[in-house]
C-alpha cells in the first residue's frame, strides 16, 4: 500500500502533554502554548479535558483556556470528556469536538475510570448521543492496545471489539493508544491489518507513547498499512497518571521530521513548532524530549 501524501497531526501537548505535570502551569502559558501551535499550522489540537480535579488538577483551568485561546476557523479544539458532566462541560465552553476514551484492559479501565470496560462503553453511549443531538464530532481512545503497566499482555481481538464497538457508537475516528509506549513495529502491523478488517483504515488514527524508543517506528509501520492520523505532543511533554515509568508521547516535531523526509504533507510548519518545544520545555524547566527539536534548536536553524 503506498504511504499517504497527507497526514493529519492530532497535537496533544496542552492534555495529554501537561496533565502529568507536578508543577502548577499558569493558565496564561497553557492559553500561550495552544495559540503558538495553531499559528505554527496546527488543525486539531486536544487543548484539555474535563475530568475532575481531584484526579487531575493540572486540568481544573480547561474551561478558563478554552476560553482564553484564540479561535481560528479550520482549527478544531478538542476536549476529552469521561462522562456526561464532563461533555457538558465542553459544551458550555464551545469545544469544536470532544473526545471519549476506553480501555482494552480491564485493570487499566478500574484504574483510570472505575469502572469495567462494558460499563465505561455504557456511559460514553450517553456522551455520544448528547454530542450527536447537538452536532458536536466525537474521537474515540482506545488506551492500552499494545501492553496495560497491570495486566501485560493485551488480547488484539479486544481491541478491534473496542474500537469497532466505539466506531459503530458514533465514533467518527478511532485513535489507537499505546499507552505505556511498550509497542513493536510487528505488533503494530498486526493490530492495524486487525483493524482494518473490521473498519476503514481512514477511521484509525495512531497514538504512540515513546517509553522504549520505537514510537517512530510503529508509525512508520502504520504509515505503511494506511493510517494517515497520528496524534503526538510538542516536545514530546507527557506521560500517564495511570501509568508508572510511561514516557510522553511522541515528540510532534520527530514525527515532523520524519513525515518531511517521506515528502508527505501536513500543512504545519516544523521550524514553527520547533521554536514552540524550545519555548514550553523552557517554561516548564525541562529538557526537550524531541530529538530533532533539540538538534534543530541546537543548529540555529529556527527562526528565533
Amino acid at each position: 500500500m503506498p504511504l499517504p501524501s497527507f497526514v493529519r497531526i492530532a497535537e496533544m501537548g496542552p492534555r495529554d502533554g501537561l496533565q502529568n505535570e507536578k508543577m502548577v502551569i499558569p493558565l496564561a502559558t497553557k492559553i500561550a502554548l495552544v495559540n503558538k501551535l495553531i499559528d505554527a499550522g496546527m488543525k486539531h489540537i486536544e487543548a484539555g479535558s474535563f475530568v475532575s480535579p481531584k484526579w487531575v488538577p493540572q486540568m481544573a483551568d480547561s474551561p478558563e483556556v478554552f476560553a482564553g485561546v484564540q479561535r481560528v476557523h479550520g482549527v478544531s479544539l478538542a476536549a476529552l470528556t469521561p462522562n456526561l458532566r464532563g461533555y457538558e462541560g465542553a459544551k458550555a465552553v464551545a469545544a469544536n469536538e470532544v473526545g471519549v476514551f476506553a480501555a482494552a484492559s480491564e485493570a487499566f479501565s478500574q484504574k483510570n475510570t472505575n469502572c469495567s470496560i462494558d460499563e465505561s462503553l455504557e456511559r460514553i453511549q450517553v456522551v455520544i448521543d448528547q454530542a450527536r443531538a447537538d452536532s458536536i464530532p466525537v474521537r474515540g481512545y482506545v488506551s492500552c492496545v499494545m501492553g496495560c503497566p497491570y495486566e501485560g499482555d493485551v488480547d488484539v481481538d479486544t481491541v478491534v471489539r473496542i474500537g469497532k464497538q466505539l466506531l459503530d457508537m458514533g465514533c467518527y475516528e478511532i485513535s489507537l493508544g499505546d499507552t505505556i509506549g511498550t509497542g513493536t513495529a510487528k505488533q503494530t502491523r498486526t493490530l492495524i491489518q486487525a483493524m482494518a478488517k473490521v473498519m476503514p483504515v481512514e477511521k484509525i488514527a495512531v497514538h504512540f507513547h515513546d517509553t522504549y524508543g520505537q514510537a517512530l517506528t510503529n508509525i512508520f509501520v502504520a504509515l505503511q498499512e494506511g493510517v494517515g492520523v497520528v496524534d503526538s505532543s510538542v516536545a514530546g511533554l507527557g506521560g500517564c497518571p495511570y501509568a508508572k515509568g510511561a514516557s510522553g508521547n511522541v515528540a510532534t516535531e520527530d514525527v515532523l521530521y520524519l513525515l518531511q523526509g517521506l515528502n508527505i504533507e501536513t500543512g504545519i510548519e516544523l521550524d514553527a513548532v520547533v521554536d514552540v518545544g524550545a519555548w514550553i520545555s523552557g517554561e516548564l524547566n525541562k529538557t526537550n524530549q524531541s530529538k530533532a527539536g533539540a538538534a534543530l534548536t541546537a543548529k540555529g536553524s529556527t527562526k528565533g
